[in-house]
């Protein structure tokens, strides 16, 4: 095995890590915002099933490794400046607190540079459509009809009901459904970078055609998208458990059990959407699905443009990335120096409005982080 493809198994583990902490959010924001896990918890309970998800199917992996391009027309070094798209657009959307998609960022990571670099006949464009924007359009409308009318139905039949007694049933239902999301998330995320793995192989001649995923890749995305889902995505956490939705229990409970099932039922056909996507719609259709519930449209609106500038802005960079990664050795070394540059940066633009599991709740009604008054020093007036 060449360094080079070393190297890329190693970037592509690095993507399955932001992939955990991006996508923390997914299964376990409503069940923190709600109160039904504290949130370490609820991180270390995700990343468990996590890997346990990772185990279930391969389908979503195989459709990455031999649907969306050519794997006879790639290289190494192409998959590579992909996955540095999709890294930087992660942490971008990360460091602003929007539940992008990591799913289409690696898409569009990939797809922007093979096409670049091995020309738009290696793309495979009608299964992009059909196994990635047909489920991109669809799952967030289907999860969040779901959820809403699901929403409708648990107020309306607990509507006499005492609310304490509502609220801890639900609470204790909420960490089954969360785990079910982070089952599904395991399921279908950690199967992208199998994909993404397998892929380089495949272009490698490490493997033939059609294989695949290797139980130790298996193992191996897993594990990374465990550790980043752990590590905790703590911005996109309160923005989809407070800024999207004041979200109560019984909406957690449905939008989670609405996600959940969407995913797994894609999973199972092989379609890579996105998880964000579905958690995101669900958690809409919740607030839109309770009386007197306010959806906060201006987030979910910047949400969405996020979603649509996903697969192109990660195909832009991929395309450079590519470009400069299949000119030799010191294309490989530019690249890989700006790359991690540029996710330095991010990090330390970061930290002085850190959000971590001792704060992630404390926002005021509108979603907002509360500020905390300054403490007056003794002997001065107050």
């Amino acid at each position: 095995m060449s360094l080079l493809v070393v190297l890329v198994i190693i970037t592509a583990l690095a993507f399955d890590f932001t992939n955990g902490f991006h996508d923390t959010a997914n299964a376990m924001a409503t069940s923190i915002a709600t109160g039904a896990l504290r949130p370490k918890v609820a991180v270390g309970l995700s990343a468990v099933l996590n890997i346990v998800g990772a185990f279930l199917s391969v389908q979503v992996a195989k459709t990455i490794s031999g649907g969306i391009v050519d794997d006879a027309k790639i290289t190494p070094a192409i998959v590579f400046g992909g996955l540095i798209g999709a890294i930087l657009w992660n942490l971008m959307t990360w460091l602003a607190g929007l539940p992008s998609s990591s799913s289409h960022a690696l898409f569009g990571g990939l797809i922007g540079a093979t096409w670049i670099a091995a020309g738009h006949g290696a793309v495979h464009f009608d299964k992009v459509m059909e196994k990635v924007i047909i489920p991109a359009l669809a799952s967030p409308l289907i999860a969040g009809f779901v959820a809403l009318i699901a929403t409708f139905a648990v107020y309306t039949l607990t509507r006499r009901a005492r609310k304490d007694t509502v609220t801890r049933g639900f609470r204790s239902g909420q960490a089954i459904s969360a785990s079910m999301v982070s089952l599904a998330h395991g399921t279908n995320d950690a199967q992208k970078t199998m994909g993404v793995i397998t892929l380089t192989l495949i272009a490698a001649k490490e493997l033939p055609s059609g294989s695949g995923p290797p139980f130790w890749v298996i193992v191996t995305a897993g594990l990374a998208i465990a550790a980043g889902t752990y590590l905790g995505g703590w911005r996109i956490i309160r923005t989809v458990g407070h800024r999207i939705t004041q979200v109560e229990s019984p909406q957690g409970f449905a939008a989670e059990t609405a996600a959940a099932a969407v995913i797994l039922a894609s999973s199972h056909q092989g379609y890579a959407l996105s998880t964000t996507h579905v958690c995101s719609g669900s958690v809409i259709g919740s607030g839109v699905g309770k009386r007197l519930a306010e959806v906060r449209w201006g987030v979910a609106g910047q949400m969405v443009i996020a979603w649509v500038l996903t697969l192109p802005a990660a195909a832009v960079v991929g395309a450079l990335a590519g470009r400069l990664a299949s000119a030799g050795t010191w294309g490989i070394v530019l690249v890989a120096a700006l790359g991690v540059a540029a996710a330095a940066a991010i990090y330390l633009r970061s930290r002085p409005n850190a959000i971590h599991a001792g704060n992630i709740n404390e926002v005021d009604s509108s979603g907002a982080t509360q500020t905390r008054p300054t403490p007056t020093p003794a002997g001065t007036p107050a």
